[in-house]
Protein backbone atom coordinates (compact mmCIF):
# COMPACT_ATOMS: atom_id res chain seq x y z
CA UNK A 1 0.00 0.00 0.00
CA UNK A 2 1.51 3.39 -1.01
CA UNK A 3 1.46 6.24 0.95
CA UNK A 4 -0.73 9.08 -0.33
CA UNK A 5 1.68 12.10 -1.41
CA UNK A 6 1.84 15.09 0.87
CA UNK A 7 2.34 18.49 -0.66
CA UNK A 8 3.88 19.91 2.60
CA UNK A 9 4.72 17.72 5.35
CA UNK A 10 7.62 18.64 7.93
CA UNK A 11 8.56 18.91 11.45
CA UNK A 12 11.03 21.77 12.83
CA UNK A 13 12.82 21.42 16.50
CA UNK A 14 14.85 24.13 18.06
CA UNK A 15 16.74 24.02 20.88
CA UNK A 16 14.26 21.13 22.81
CA UNK A 17 15.30 20.21 26.14
CA UNK A 18 13.61 17.32 28.35
CA UNK A 19 12.88 17.50 31.83
CA UNK A 20 11.84 14.50 34.32
CA UNK A 21 11.00 15.27 37.76
CA UNK A 22 14.26 17.35 38.45
CA UNK A 23 16.67 15.44 35.41
CA UNK A 24 17.37 16.63 32.16
CA UNK A 25 17.19 14.13 29.52
CA UNK A 26 18.46 16.35 26.71
CA UNK A 27 19.12 19.33 25.62
CA UNK A 28 19.67 21.84 22.66
CA UNK A 29 17.93 19.48 20.66
CA UNK A 30 17.33 20.55 17.21
CA UNK A 31 16.50 18.59 14.04
CA UNK A 32 14.63 19.21 10.75
CA UNK A 33 12.49 16.92 8.55
CA UNK A 34 11.22 17.50 5.24
CA UNK A 35 8.82 15.33 3.13
CA UNK A 36 10.29 11.50 2.63
CA UNK A 37 13.20 12.30 5.16
CA UNK A 38 13.62 9.60 8.27
CA UNK A 39 15.79 9.50 11.20
CA UNK A 40 16.12 7.16 13.74
CA UNK A 41 16.02 8.05 17.11
CA UNK A 42 18.78 6.27 19.23
CA UNK A 43 20.42 5.93 22.64
CA UNK A 44 20.48 4.11 25.93
CA UNK A 45 17.48 3.48 27.80
CA UNK A 46 16.43 6.18 30.01
CA UNK A 47 18.05 8.85 27.91
CA UNK A 48 14.71 10.21 26.71
CA UNK A 49 13.62 8.66 23.30
CA UNK A 50 10.23 7.60 23.92
CA UNK A 51 9.66 11.41 26.04
CA UNK A 52 10.93 12.90 22.84
CA UNK A 53 8.34 11.16 20.52
CA UNK A 54 5.47 12.08 22.55
CA UNK A 55 6.63 15.76 22.82
CA UNK A 56 6.92 15.78 19.19
CA UNK A 57 3.12 14.13 19.11
CA UNK A 58 2.09 17.39 21.39
CA UNK A 59 1.34 14.70 24.52
CA UNK A 60 3.86 15.90 26.48
CA UNK A 61 5.47 19.80 26.90
CA UNK A 62 8.95 20.74 26.15
CA UNK A 63 11.10 21.99 29.37
CA UNK A 64 12.62 24.26 26.73
CA UNK A 65 12.73 25.00 22.76
CA UNK A 66 9.76 24.85 20.13
CA UNK A 67 8.09 22.30 17.89
CA UNK A 68 6.97 23.04 14.50
CA UNK A 69 4.84 20.58 12.24
CA UNK A 70 3.02 20.62 8.95
CA UNK A 71 0.95 17.85 8.54
CA UNK A 72 -1.33 15.50 10.74
CA UNK A 73 0.80 13.26 13.01
CA UNK A 74 0.02 9.65 13.57
CA UNK A 75 1.68 7.86 16.77
CA UNK A 76 2.30 4.42 17.44
CA UNK A 77 3.68 3.50 20.96
CA UNK A 78 2.27 0.55 22.84
CA UNK A 79 -1.11 1.49 23.01
CA UNK A 80 -2.43 0.38 19.92
CA UNK A 81 -5.60 2.74 20.10
CA UNK A 82 -7.76 -0.26 19.81
CA UNK A 83 -10.70 -1.56 22.15
CA UNK A 84 -8.65 -4.49 24.20
CA UNK A 85 -12.26 -5.89 24.81
CA UNK A 86 -13.26 -6.39 21.42
CA UNK A 87 -11.73 -8.72 18.88
CA UNK A 88 -9.30 -7.23 16.47
CA UNK A 89 -11.70 -7.28 13.34
CA UNK A 90 -14.47 -5.22 15.53
CA UNK A 91 -11.83 -2.98 16.60
CA UNK A 92 -10.23 -1.77 13.56
CA UNK A 93 -13.52 -1.69 12.10
CA UNK A 94 -14.46 1.35 14.44
CA UNK A 95 -11.58 3.08 12.58
CA UNK A 96 -12.77 2.42 9.41
CA UNK A 97 -16.14 4.98 10.23
CA UNK A 98 -13.21 7.01 10.17
CA UNK A 99 -10.24 6.45 7.63
CA UNK A 100 -11.84 3.49 5.76
CA UNK A 101 -8.45 1.43 4.99
CA UNK A 102 -7.89 -0.07 8.59
CA UNK A 103 -8.74 -3.81 6.98
CA UNK A 104 -6.58 -3.21 4.33
CA UNK A 105 -3.60 -2.51 6.26
CA UNK A 106 -4.24 -5.42 8.68
CA UNK A 107 -4.55 -7.74 6.10
CA UNK A 108 -1.15 -6.41 4.90
CA UNK A 109 -0.02 -7.17 7.74
CA UNK A 110 -0.94 -10.65 8.28
CA UNK A 111 -3.24 -9.67 11.27
CA UNK A 112 -6.59 -11.15 8.90
CA UNK A 113 -6.97 -14.94 10.70
CA UNK A 114 -7.31 -12.94 14.05
CA UNK A 115 -10.40 -11.11 13.51
CA UNK A 116 -12.04 -12.97 16.39
CA UNK A 117 -9.24 -12.97 19.12
CA UNK A 118 -9.83 -10.24 21.37
CA UNK A 119 -7.61 -7.48 21.29
CA UNK A 120 -6.44 -8.05 25.15
CA UNK A 121 -5.34 -11.91 24.39
CA UNK A 122 -2.95 -11.06 21.03
CA UNK A 123 1.35 -10.89 21.82
CA UNK A 124 3.19 -7.74 21.68
CA UNK A 125 3.92 -8.11 18.27
CA UNK A 126 -0.02 -8.89 17.10
CA UNK A 127 -0.82 -5.61 18.78
CA UNK A 128 1.95 -3.50 17.11
CA UNK A 129 0.90 -4.44 13.63
CA UNK A 130 -2.63 -3.72 14.92
CA UNK A 131 -1.22 -0.23 15.96
CA UNK A 132 0.42 -0.07 12.78
CA UNK A 133 -2.47 -1.11 10.65
CA UNK A 134 -4.26 1.90 12.22
CA UNK A 135 -1.41 3.92 11.81
CA UNK A 136 -1.59 3.31 8.03
CA UNK A 137 -4.94 3.73 7.90
CA UNK A 138 -4.88 7.40 9.31
CA UNK A 139 -3.47 8.51 6.49
CA UNK A 140 -0.91 10.99 8.76
CA UNK A 141 2.12 12.25 6.91
CA UNK A 142 4.00 12.25 9.99
CA UNK A 143 4.96 9.34 11.67
CA UNK A 144 6.19 9.09 14.96
CA UNK A 145 7.01 5.10 15.70
CA UNK A 146 8.31 4.56 19.20
CA UNK A 147 10.06 1.19 19.43
CA UNK A 148 8.20 -0.44 16.72
CA UNK A 149 9.75 -3.36 16.33
CA UNK A 150 9.13 -4.78 19.86
CA UNK A 151 7.81 -8.22 19.69
CA UNK A 152 7.78 -8.71 15.63
CA UNK A 153 9.41 -11.34 14.23
CA UNK A 154 11.99 -11.44 11.42
CA UNK A 155 9.72 -11.22 8.51
CA UNK A 156 7.74 -8.63 10.62
CA UNK A 157 10.41 -6.50 10.76
CA UNK A 158 11.49 -6.39 7.31
CA UNK A 159 7.55 -5.45 6.28
CA UNK A 160 7.43 -2.64 9.09
CA UNK A 161 11.23 -1.20 7.52
CA UNK A 162 9.42 -1.66 3.49
CA UNK A 163 6.01 0.17 4.78
CA UNK A 164 8.10 3.03 6.77
CA UNK A 165 10.53 3.28 3.34
CA UNK A 166 6.63 3.51 1.39
CA UNK A 167 5.20 6.23 3.59
CA UNK A 168 9.06 8.31 3.26
CA UNK A 169 8.44 7.43 -0.64
CA UNK A 170 5.06 8.71 -0.87
CA UNK A 171 6.15 12.01 0.77
CA UNK A 172 5.78 11.23 4.37
CA UNK A 173 8.28 11.32 6.75
CA UNK A 174 9.18 9.36 10.12
CA UNK A 175 10.82 9.77 13.58
CA UNK A 176 11.38 6.42 14.87
CA UNK A 177 12.71 5.46 18.50
CA UNK A 178 14.18 2.32 18.28
CA UNK A 179 16.88 0.50 20.31
CA UNK A 180 17.02 -2.34 17.97
CA UNK A 181 18.41 -1.57 14.58
CA UNK A 182 16.12 -0.96 11.50
CA UNK A 183 16.85 -0.19 8.34
CA UNK A 184 15.46 3.04 7.37
CA UNK A 185 16.63 3.88 3.47
CA UNK A 186 18.63 7.16 3.46
CA UNK A 187 18.27 7.67 7.32
CA UNK A 188 19.77 10.01 9.85
CA UNK A 189 20.47 8.70 13.13
CA UNK A 190 19.95 11.05 15.94
CA UNK A 191 21.80 9.69 19.58
CA UNK A 192 20.36 10.77 22.61
CA UNK A 193 23.53 10.75 24.18
CA UNK A 194 24.63 13.55 21.92
CA UNK A 195 22.46 16.17 24.00
CA UNK A 196 22.45 14.91 27.65
CA UNK A 197 22.57 16.99 30.12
Amino acid sequence: MQAAAFPDCRLSVTDLACRRGERILFRRLSLALAGGEAVRVAGPNGTGKSSLIRILAGLLEPFAGTVERAGEAGLLDERPALDTHLPLGKALHFWERFDGRAAEAAARLGLAPLGDVPVRFLSTGQKKRAGLARLIAQGAPVWLLDEPLNGLDTAAVALVETMVAEHCAGGGLAVVASHQPITLPGARVLDLVEFAA
